[in-house]
């Protein structure tokens, strides 16, 4: 096996492991892990990002994550609330919104009972950090 293979195949399992996490995150939703890597100039850190689809009608309960979030939405529409950011809002495809963090993520949810919706998520955060945590 060469030295690039294995590096591949290395960071899928550490970007697998580092989301999953995250697997329950919306209802009826599902969450795919895309990138985990360490952060060479900042020690300490890493940076993973996920990809999460809303079926229509889906939500994901109450929480927060570990560092800082940054959110793009890709298609349909997802309304969201923090805490540390105002009321909820709909964000349509193409926009995004920061989570800082300490902050409660109040409302995660497919904005349509039609339509699909998805959004890619980027954290950075502690190495090996546990990137979402549910409200009991």
């Amino acid at each position: 096996m060469t030295k690039a293979a294995f590096a591949t195949i290395a960071a899928l399992v550490v970007s697998v492991s580092a989301c999953s996490c995250l697997s329950a995150h919306a209802e009826g939703g599902q969450v795919k892990p895309v990138l985990s890597e360490k952060l060479p100039n900042v020690p300490g850190k890493s940076l993973t990002a996920v990809v999460v689809n809303y079926a229509p009608g889906t939500k994901s309960l109450s929480h927060h994550h570990a560092g800082s979030v940054f959110v793009y939405v890709l298609s349909g529409e997802v309304r969201s609330e923090n805490s540390a950011t105002g009321p909820a809002r709909v964000y349509k495809a193409g926009e995004s919104f920061f989570e800082p963090p300490g902050s409660e993520h109040l409302v995660s949810e497919n904005a349509s009972t039609t339509e699909s919706a998805s959004l890619l998520a980027v954290f950075v955060a502690d190495d090996g950090a546990k990137l979402t945590t549910f409200s009991k």
